[in-house]
């Protein structure tokens, strides 16, 4: 399998791009082909809605996710819990006090995709190529801050798109009704923010973002797309490794104590990446600490050290500086040696913590620590970035192992 033609250098994103509208609207003919829907769908730059047909309700018009809310309330209830509603934060916030409209283009390319939400954003920060006149009554004021909204995926010049309703969906013909594409339903659609093309941003030889790459080279590819653990039943929440659940099914973890001699042991911890269609984790970002601890009869404890699953590059991404990835159905082992004490009855414990925002933390950190070189709104978002990114970390597992005298113990 290749990439989709046509992909073209994109910002760093934590997005997952793919969306689904529920049934409840009648059908137009479906497009010819997904590539070539996919073509013309992602096309760049997004044009303008355009004015909207005449019989149109302003319900109908809006772009809002709110105004979608109103017959599509489960749908809109997800992505708002979703990390695609918060695609324009304080993360990228205090990042547009210090650039200018060509590199946010680069940026709104998946974190606010739509003509309009540019439009928005180039007025709010005075940009050069600003829009002489107030937006059209469709463009509700706050959608240039709502992220990738469900307008980015599923309207083109206000006609819908989404994937086939589902069997024994009543029909309906609000919007005119909609255009089907199996495309909905196909990995490629998330490659638009999901994967740089071969020219991309990279380090060390390797794109910041090459998820698709990943998936695609995967024993996982001919059985899952993206939509099916991201969207699983047309879910709009596109859960990853924030939320424990969906990162526990993608993990086997296994603890062993191996005596060296003497004194000398190495307690072995080995990670299967059972369950991520790609990489785990897929790029830069998030980390997955393992800290080995000895556990005493006495109570005490003592850390042993300290392994990191992931791949970090240095906050200038000019340097890699390490990337222990575990591709999707592989193994990699994560060991440290240590003493044992010379009372009997210790264990050895393995704490698995992850933190999503991992590389964004060390970013902040750096610039906060020159803050005085800052504008003070950019400040403000970057300590509540900074706030966001430390609440998402969370521990995952906890696996126990004895010395090899005993029999292992897991919990």
């Amino acid at each position: 399998m290749r990439r989709r033609p046509g992909a073209r250098r994109a910002a760093l994103s934590l997005l997952l791009a793919a969306a689904a509208l529920s049934a409840g609207c009648s059908e137009r003919a479906a497009a010819p082909s997904v590539e070539a829907f996919l073509e013309r769908h992602w096309a760049e730059p997004l044009p303008p809605q355009g004015p909207p047909p005449a019989g149109f309700s302003a319900l109908e018009a809006s772009l809002s996710p709110k105004s979608c809310g109103q017959c599509h309330a489960q749908q809109y209830e997800a992505w708002r819990t979703s990390l695609h509603s918060r695609t324009v934060g304080p993360g990228l916030l205090w990042q547009l006090a210090l650039m200018d409209q060509a590199q946010a283009n680069r940026c709104f390319r998946c974190h606010a995709p739509l003509a309009e939400q540019k439009a928005l954003l180039a007025i709010e920060h005075g940009w050069q190529v600003a829009p002489p006149l107030p937006p059209p009554g469709y463009v509700d004021p706050g959608l240039g801050h709502e992220g990738l909204v469900c307008a980015a995926c599923h309207v083109r010049g206000h006609r819908r798109f989404g994937p086939p309703a589902r069997p024994g969906a009543e029909p309906g013909t609000a919007h005119g009704g909609f255009t089907a594409s199996k495309a909905f339903e196909d990995s490629r659609f998330c490659a638009h923010c999901h994967q740089f093309p071969p020219d991309g941003p990279s380090v060390a030889g390797k794109l910041f973002e090459d998820t698709w790459n990943q998936w695609s080279a995967s024993p996982m590819a001919p059985e899952r797309t993206c939509q099916s653990c991201h969207m699983p039943g047309r879910q709009h929440s596109w859960r990853g490794i924030h939320d424990p659940e969906t990162t526990r099914s993608a993990l086997d973890l296994g603890l062993e104590v191996v005596a060296l001699g003497g004194d000398r042991y190495e307690a072995r911890a080995r990670v299967r990446n059972v369950g991520a269609g790609h990489h785990f984790p897929t790029y830069m970002v998030p980390k997955v600490e393992l800290d080995f601890v000895r556990r005493d009869a006495d109570g005490s404890t003592r850390t042993l050290g300290r392994q990191v699953i992931g791949w970090t590059v240095d906050t200038q991404l000019t340097r890699e500086l390490a990337d222990t990835r575990i591709p999707a159905g592989e193994s990699r082992d994560f060991a440290v040696r240590f003493p044992a004490p010379r009372a009997a009855g210790w264990k050895v414990e393995l704490l698995v913590r992850v933190k999503p925002g991992e590389h964004y933390e060390r970013m902040f950190r750096e610039h906060l620590a020159r803050d005085a070189q800052l504008p003070s709104q950019a400040v403000s978002h970057l300590r509540q970035a900074l706030a966001d990114v430390l609440s998402a970390e969370y521990d995952l597992a906890r696996v126990v192992a004895a010395p090899p005298a005993a029999a292992p113990i897991a919990n």
